[in-house]
């Protein structure tokens, strides 16, 4: 029995993997594929690990700022074009487990997206970040620590996921996992297209 909804913040509750990865292209010039195939390889990944790859795969050298460099670009894109899922507001009204959010990202990016999207009001405080355990999906540790802070066991916890690497994370902390899809292909046994679907998962698991 589901006893608390666990969601990925980007790409699952807003539509940011296109603008977060439209921010490398406006910053690092080598990149010569498009932010389709930029979402595909680096969604729900470490931006330590993103960068990383980035100089290997576009045999480029980042300066050391382009972290923060990145940061301010992608607080301009979700400051003009931010927006939450369709359906998103509806699906967390009609929700009446505990829920809350499990994000690779800083809380800093986090909570300005979710007040400028007018999600915060249904997580309030239980938005748990890698940044605060130092573990990074596909590392289970952010799904479990995200457990053990709303008090349910973790075969109780439902994870609303949009990338492999957090679904690979909520296999690996026992929890069972939906793939939100929006418009991309599924590549998860378990999945919705749209959040008119979660109701019914929920309450079937």
């Amino acid at each position: 029995m589901i006893q608390c909804v666990i969601f990925d913040f980007d790409g699952t509750l807003v539509d940011s993997e296109a603008l977060c990865n439209q921010a490398f292209l406006d910053l690092i010039p080598s990149i010569d594929v498009s932010v389709e195939k930029l979402v595909e390889s680096y969604s729900g990944r470490k931006l330590a690990w993103i960068f990383s790859d980035i100089e290997e795969q576009f045999g480029c050298k980042l300066p050391p700022n382009i972290e923060q460099q990145y940061r301010n670009r992608v607080a301009e894109l979700f400051d003009t074009k931010l927006e939450a899922f369709e359906g998103v507001h509806k699906a967390l009204d009609e929700i009446t487990v505990p829920i809350c959010i499990a994000t690779s990202a800083p809380i800093g990016k986090v909570e300005p997206a979710l007040e400028k999207t007018n999600l915060a009001k249904y997580f309030v405080s239980n938005v748990f970040s890698s940044y605060a355990i130092g573990s990074w999906k596909p590392e289970p540790d952010i799904f479990l620590y995200a457990s053990q802070r709303m008090n349910v066991a973790p075969q109780h916890c439902l994870v609303i996921e949009d990338s492999i690497a957090g679904i690979e994370a909520a296999t690996a902390a026992g929890m069972s996992s939906v793939q939100f899809c929006g418009s991309r292909q599924p590549f998860h046994t378990n999945f919705i297209h749209s959040y008119d679907e979660l109701s019914s998962w929920i309450s079937t698991s």
